[in-house]
């Protein structure tokens, strides 16, 4: 070919994957090889079972439609794009064809050599991960790997260098202590805090004969149990010690750790040989070497929080947790840690708000102040995926009380709820647009009133009732007394204990909204209204997955698990014929998570209405790979419910 031809060619192949990821000097050696066919419409590139031609295929221009031959006919998996690579399995392993390459317009297509290229292949890793990910078309017939989609969203781009949260993606050493200060069972308090003083140390692990830890004492601990109730020096460690103790192995990973002291609100953490305490003390964390591992943090954030009553103050917190989200979603921070951290700290936020509410009305209601309630998340803040400020769904359920205190206990659980949604309101939290909210009169019920509501959802499963299952069947205690929210849980297994029929209505619910596989080159967009063109990330590709890990909990009786993506790890476990296929499922759902937040934190909007131009390449293959679980797991899903007899 003539330079010009050749210049053309590479200036093309740099402006898509994998071929941006090569060198100068490697994307001209491999533009000089490609060939450059012209192929009429209605010709075949290659047919399924042809024997691996020596080229793979890049779209020049024209339309090629890649077909799968089942015994049903014929089925479009794919229909190439500008850009698009295909025919791959002449370089993955020279396999035959498993597709037909049709031609449905004259096209142009480059040629390029397997020969030149399998070198680039070993030498490149992100030309290697590419095609390890499933991006390349034509693919969609074998099951991709969804983790390596994610892996190679991450390593083919270039990542933020906000280096003070480098410890979060694994990237920094950890602090903490291994000279760690222990005394044994038995010493007095005056000596453990002479040896902490001497040490210089805020914290004294306590250990039997045997150097296993059994408790600890801290400054705090010292304040608050000795000197504030005069206790004698001469008491031993043990009655003044915090007990048991949580301990981990000190490799168990930051994300792991870090998470266990928020859950737990530990302000140190011990570490022994096996992670158990039935091993030796080998060092300690505490908050404060957390905080001296980073600058801007959830520790800070959190900390911030725990230590203000003032809403303006949660809402500037709130603010800065969407900076570290920023940050953890550009750089594939573990969906399952991002979705920790800020639920947690919208919880902290909720539990604020509950507490400030009733030092507020208290004083003013004593006996209804005394009543056991529950303060329920619902929806995606229930199922701890609520990444965005988006809607507020929840809920309050009281114990019962005798009838001619209802009317007492029903106004304060209500002047409550009402300050408590102003309360998130003001630290950013959007309202529910149908009102799912505590401080609706429908929301705040007792617990005999609730059980009512899911019988009666469950016994007549009418559109309306399955809607307000897939809403309030996700409920998660955020605040209060547990066992009332337990009680709703054993509940609704009892009832629905012997009904199929409601499974069965749940699970065609579940496939009202088909995978979205059939955009081929044009995502399935929105025809009309304010967000015409535009594909809703949430109705077309998560509620699917929402919805079926939720039927799936319920007809395994899970309990305690809302997320979606570990309910689908966890019907791994329990399913190992389709463990496979729920893994995938699983990652799919963390995609669209972060798909959606990234949208969402990029607009200023909910995330749900993504604008398909805005996506690049890899990331509309990534979009498509994600979608194929959805349409294998509802396959599954309506031979096990019966749906077509159901539906007869």
């Amino acid at each position: 070919m003539s330079n010009v031809i050749v210049n053309r060619v590479k200036e093309f192949l740099n402006r898509f994957p994998p071929f941006h990821f090569l060198d100068e000097k490697t994307l001209m050696a491999v533009a000089k090889a490609v060939e450059v066919r012209y192929f009429g419409a209605g010709e075949y590139l290659f047919q399924k079972g042809d024997p691996a031609q020596d080229f793979f295929f890049v779209l020049r221009e024209g339309s090629i439609h890649l077909i799968d031959q089942e015994d049903k006919g014929e089925k479009i998996v794919e229909i190439c794009d500008e850009g698009d690579v295909f025919g791959v399995l002449a370089l993955l392993g020279k396999r035959p064809y498993i597709l037909n390459a049709l031609v449905k317009e004259d096209s142009l297509v480059y040629a390029i050599p397997v020969a030149i290229f399998e070198k680039v292949l070993q030498e490149n890793s992100r030309v290697s991960l590419y095609f390890a990910a499933g991006f390349a078309s034509g693919q969609v017939v074998v099951r991709r790997d969804l983790s390596q989609g994610q892996k190679a969203r991450s390593e083919l781009k270039e990542s933020s260098q906000d280096n003070g949260l480098m410890i979060f993606t694994g990237q920094s050493d950890m602090n903490f202590s291994k000279d760690v200060l222990c005394v044994f069972q038995g010493t007095s308090i005056g000596d453990a805090a002479k040896a902490m003083a001497e040490k210089g140390v805020g914290s004294v692990v306590i250990t039997d004969d045997r150097k296993f830890p059994v408790g600890i004492i801290t400054d705090k601990d010292l304040r608050n149990r000795v000197v504030a109730k005069g206790l004698s020096y001469e008491v031993k460690v043990e009655e003044v010690m915090t007990s048991p103790v949580i301990t981990k192995r000190k490799d168990a990973g930051f994300a792991h750790l870090y998470l266990t002291m928020i859950k737990n609100r530990l302000h140190h953490l011990i570490f022994t040989e096996d992670g158990t305490v039935q091993s030796p003390v080998t060092g300690i964390l505490s908050d404060h070497d957390i905080l001296l591992s980073q600058g801007n943090s959830p520790a800070v954030l959190i900390n911030a929080l725990m230590n203000t009553w003032e809403v303006s103050e949660m809402s500037k917190v709130r603010d800065r947790a969407e900076l570290l989200l920023k940050y953890y979603l550009e750089n594939e921070v573990a969906m399952d840690f991002v979705a920790n951290i800020i639920s947690e700290i919208n919880d902290i936020i909720i539990q604020r708000a509950v507490q400030l509410a009733k030092q507020k009305h208290d004083a003013d209601h004593p006996e209804a102040a005394n009543v056991k309630f529950c303060f329920l998340s619902l929806g995606s803040e229930g199922r701890e995926e609520q990444l965005l400020r988006t809607d507020l769904d929840n809920a309050i359920v009281y114990e019962d009380v005798p009838a001619e205190n209802e009317a007492a206990v029903r106004k304060y659980m209500l002047l409550i709820a009402e300050e408590i949604i102003e309360i998130l309101l003001a630290c950013g939290f959007q309202a529910c647009p149908a009102d799912m909210m505590a401080n609706n009169p429908e929301w705040c019920q007792s617990l005999t009133q609730w059980k009512r509501y899911f019988s009666d959802w469950i016994l007549s499963p009418n559109q309306m009732a399955l809607m307000h299952a897939t809403i309030f069947f996700d409920f998660r205690p955020v605040f209060g007394h547990r066992p009332l929210s337990d009680a709703m849980t054993e509940h609704i297994y009892q009832e629905i204990s012997g009904k199929s029929v409601f499974l069965n209505f749940l699970a065609k619910n579940a496939l009202l909204n088909p995978a979205p596989l059939g955009f081929f080159k044009n995502f399935i967009v929105e025809k009309s209204g304010e967000h015409r063109d535009k594909f809703d990330i949430k109705l077309r590709a998560m509620m699917p997955l929402t919805d079926m890990g939720r039927l799936l909990v319920l007809s395994h009786r899970v309990v305690g698990i809302n997320n979606t993506f570990k309910r689908f790890e966890k019907i791994a476990e329990l399913e190992p014929n389709h463990r496979e296929l729920m893994l995938e499922a699983g990652k799919a759902y963390e995609i669209l998570m972060r798909m959606r937040a990234i949208e969402g934190l990029r607009s200023g909007s909910s995330g749900r209405y993504i604008q398909p131009e805005a996506l690049g390449k890899l990331q509309r293959q990534l979009l498509k790979n994600a979608f194929a679980p959805i349409d294998e797991l509802q396959q599954v899903m309506r031979v096990r419910f019966q749906l077509d007899y159901f539906n007869s």
